[in-house]
């Protein structure tokens, strides 16, 4: 049996990248799987793969900066299976790259928007069924950037900051209802997302993300999607209110910026 035979897992932002990936491991591992995005072509088609795999997988439409949409996705898995097992709130954008001061506040609403009210709302709905259930799993994806500085990004390490804490607090909140709560920190990862900056910034982003971390090269987001695996399974069953960190030793080190010249 897999790690995750039989549980009921919700994904946003599942189409490609760390969410895909996650929706990937958790398919392999058992698990029914509602994978949701913007992307509905992307969408549907990840979830081709799942299935032609021989997992089991839904394919949803959900904006995660509109209530109606998390509200219809979450109720909708509780409505055809009768319980939620599992919640990662992954769902992002990246915009940054400017000093704070340079921000919209039509930028910043959107970031805080999709990175960091999503995951209010998606707790929103989901804790009601694991509350009742007395059981249930919530992942929220934060970032390296939550625990480090970096240039030109600072309302995305606010909402990755903020990410973190509401976890802790929900982990204390709702531990008496054996429901656990913990976020990932990833370090700078291979997918779309950061494809699209170095496309907007230039290749020496690139080659200073691979010398800031000490592993020697950026992550994979299957790397993450084995922290998720290990956090939604039975296995992290005393584990909750922390934030598990998937970075190449990104934070252990001292803030280093690469002289690229």
């Amino acid at each position: 049996m897999g790690r995750l035979e039989s549980k009921i897992a919700i994904v946003t932002g599942g189409a490609d990248g760390i969410g895909f990936a996650i929706s990937e491991g958790f398919a392999r591992e058992g698990a029914t799987v509602w994978l949701s995005d913007v992307d509905d072509e992307k969408g549907e088609a990840a979830v081709r793969r799942l299935t032609d795999a021989g997992g089991k997988a839904r394919y949803r439409h959900c904006d995660v900066a509109e209530e109606a949409d998390i509200r219809a996705l979450v109720e909708g898995a509780i409505a055809e299976h009768g319980r939620l097992d599992i919640l990662v709130n992954n769902a992002a954008i990246a915009i940054g790259g400017m000093p704070v001061h340079e921000m919209t506040d039509e930028q910043w609403h959107r970031l805080i928007a999709v990175n960091l009210t999503s995951v209010f709302r998606g707790c929103k709905f989901a804790l009601p069924q694991m509350i009742a259930q007395n059981s249930g799993s919530i992942i929220n994806m934060a970032s390296a950037q939550g625990h480090i500085g970096l240039d030109g990004w600072t309302a995305y390490a606010g909402a990755k900051g903020a990410v973190m804490a509401m976890t802790r607090q929900m982990a204390v909140e709702f531990g008496p209802h054996n429901i656990r709560v913990n976020s990932i920190s990833p370090g700078t990862i291979n997918t779309p997302m950061n494809e699209k900056i170095v496309a907007e910034l230039g290749d020496q982003v690139a080659r200073a993300w691979v010398k800031m971390h000490p592993i020697g090269r950026i992550g994979k987001p299957s790397e993450v999607a084995e922290a998720a695996i290990y956090l939604a399974s039975d296995a992290a069953g005393f584990t909750t209110g922390t934030d598990l960190r998937v970075d190449g030793g990104l934070t252990a080190a001292p803030r280093y910026v690469p002289d690229l010249v």
